[in-house]
């Protein structure tokens, strides 16, 4: 019993230590935690140091007295660009029965008849089949589901620049400045021979044309869901209806749909397509003043807690980034306006998030072009062999710039923003110059920019230039009095000249880039902005096959900080390696010209079953039978 005793004495004694010890130990560290010193403390709250602040006064985003000690946010957007690119190559499928499965399941329909065709033709072709790829198109055709295929007929018929197709036949109506219509015919001949009756109506224009009010188009998205079904294989049709053929003696009747012209400001003409909640249908952003920006321009921290492009589409979108109403030329007035806002049957090479025009690859993509191809085997060396440096030459394109808009530029900007010159006129990161404002370089952490010492960093990394100022109305040659301060104008170089550079800025003109395929295809790596769609975008990973920034360009020092690395501090120059190579190998894989032939030849397929009386029963449903 005293033996027994003693033990639990023993016993309880011990616990009691541990607890005593326990609780000084806890007191210490906490203690010793509020009186850490402040650059070396955990943050106190992971939200309140990830979230961006307009704040020109904020700290620092990504260090602290050594800001290699922690991992840059690029690692983490590569990182996770990697595993969406791995799952998406998991849902690769190699017959016929998988990828008509996968259809269903994506699409809630039946495949269009002719579509163990297209399957074997992309087998031919060694083509990847994931059904993912192709999301642009069902996204460019949904609305059409709310038209009558009676009236989608009529209208193609008669518009005034398209493509005929007849028993396999093509003709054409209509014609371009360019030789645009010319390339698609030479494209959708290549496929002809697969491809029932239809009339495929172009638009020749650099600017889309349409564009419906959200009210509208939701409506017509709805009519798309409602009708997704997958009806009894029993009851499909598996044929098209034929066309009459085309009498040129007595052609149809023309379909001119009203467009609005240049004489109304472009933004009140597409600001009814934004959602009624949205800033871009209500706000009004004239003109910006670099020097005491207003709240929106600082929109961009809203949508990327690193301050980095996280979601790419969302950052094109002028809906919620009302600010681009005066900072990209497309909004503050484009070269030609004419647009309407009828839902028509329209085929074109790009367009903006607010469009619905039907999505097929620019000619420029299908054209070998040497000033846009650069010469398909001339696409770079080895990466170790290239100049650390982000090159670029264009023209002052992208609208009608004049001498009260051109500061709202974006090709402007960012060459000014790239000028070691341009830049040393300002005074540190809370100065602007006249058409750009500068981050803060304590938020994104810009060496040289706390080091003072920018503007030569950009000198030895940077070279853009332009050709041309084109400046509305046009003076003597390719000068322009207004802008003849701030930029001088520099020698071209053949495209394939420029693979000897390792970064390849690649920015809107006019309208989308007819460079950014060959880049895409070279060693060197692209650094893209754009507030354009295109029809390969649903095939493109940012930060996996190309570097993406915002068209305010507010993180472009951030990329190339991040890519080149600054004086004693390393770059990821590995990493950049790795993007350029991975965008090459990928494009070659899904941004072949034998893609592009897939991509028409299944997108003409859906919207002959649209513009079908009998839309609703057209079905291939023959690996169920």
């Amino acid at each position: 019993m005293i033996s027994l005793l003693q033990s639990s004495v023993r016993r309880y004694g011990i616990l009691a230590i541990s607890a005593i010890s326990l609780l000084v130990t806890v007191y210490y560290l906490y203690f010793n935690a509020n009186h850490l010193p402040q650059a070396i403390r955990p943050s106190s709250s992971s939200t309140e140091s990830s979230s961006p602040k307009v704040s020109d006064k904020e700290t620092g985003k990504y260090g602290h007295d050594d800001p290699e000690a922690v991992p840059h946010p690029i690692d983490g957007l590569i990182r996770d660009a990697e595993q969406e690119w791995d799952r998406l190559l998991t849902k690769q499928v190699y017959n016929l029965s998988d990828a008509a499965a996968q259809y269903r399941q994506r699409r809630g329909r039946h495949p269009p008849p002719g579509f163990d065709q297209w399957v074997e033709f992309a087998q031919q072709k060694d083509a990847i089949l994931i059904e993912d790829l192709f999301d642009q198109l069902y996204d460019d055709l949904s609305p059409y589901w709310g038209l009558d295929p009676k009236v989608m007929q009529k209208q193609a018929s008669g518009y005034d620049l398209r493509i005929i197709v007849r028993n396999h036949t093509l003709s054409s109506v209509g014609k371009t400045g360019v030789n645009w219509l010319e390339v698609w015919m030479d494209l959708v001949s290549s496929i002809a021979d697969f491809l029932p009756d239809m009339d495929i109506p172009l638009n020749g224009m650099d600017e889309p044309r349409i564009i419906i009010p959200w009210e509208k188009l939701s409506e017509y998205r709805e009519k798309d869901r409602a009708s997704q079904k997958l009806l009894d294989p029993a009851t499909a049709v598996d044929q098209y209806m034929a066309l009459p053929a085309y009498d040129e003696e007595h052609p149809n009747e023309p379909f001119r749909p009203v467009f609005d012209g240049p004489d109304k400001p472009f933004w009140e003409i597409m600001r009814d397509a934004c959602p009624p909640e949205s800033p871009g249908r209500t706000s009004n952003l004239p003109h910006i003043d670099f020097a005491n920006p207003p709240s929106e321009f600082f929109n961009y921290r809203n949508f990327s807690k690193t301050g980095y492009i996280e979601d790419f589409e969302r950052s094109k979108d002028p809906c919620w980034r009302a600010e681009l109403q005066a900072m990209h030329g497309s909004f503050i007035e484009p070269t030609s306006t004419s647009t309407t806002h009828e839902l028509v049957p329209l085929f074109g090479g790009s367009k903006l998030t607010v469009n619905n025009e039907i999505l097929i690859p620019p000619a420029v993509y299908w054209d070998d072009d040497p000033r846009y191809s650069g010469g398909w085997k001339n696409q770079g060396g080895p990466w170790s062999s290239k100049k650390d440096i982000a090159y670029w030459r264009g023209i002052a394109s992208g609208g009608r710039n004049r001498v009260d808009t051109w500061t709202g530029y974006q090709r402007h900007r960012l060459v000014s923003m790239l000028n070691g010159t341009e830049v040393s006129l300002t005074n540190g990161s809370k100065s602007s110059g006249i058409n750009f404002r500068q981050p803060d370089y304590q938020y994104y952490n810009i060496w040289a920019g706390l080091d003072g010492t920018l503007p030569e960093y950009l000198n030895e990394h940077c070279d853009l230039g332009f050709l041309d100022l084109c400046c509305f109305p046009r003076e003597d040659g390719k000068h322009c009095s207004y802008t003849d301060p701030h930029f001088e104008i520099v020698e071209g170089m053949p495209m394939k000249e420029m693979y000897q550079f390792k970064y390849l800025p690649d920015i809107d003109g006019n309208s989308f880039s007819g460079r950014y395929r060959a880049f895409l295809l070279s060693t060197s790596l692209p650094i893209k902005a754009t507030v354009y769609k295109e029809w390969h975008d649903s095939r493109l990973i940012p930060w996996a096959h190309f570097v993406p920034i915002d068209s305010l360009y507010m993180d472009v020092y951030g990329v190339l900080q991040y890519f080149i690395g600054y004086k004693g501090r390393n770059g990821h120059d590995g990493q950049a390696e790795k993007i350029a190579l991975n965008g090459k190998s990928w494009a070659e894989k899904v941004l072949r010209r034998e893609d592009m032939q897939l991509y028409v030849y299944r997108l003409l397929l859906e919207y002959a079953r649209l513009s079908d009386e009998r839309r609703d029963s057209l079905a291939f449903v023959g690996d169920l039978l």
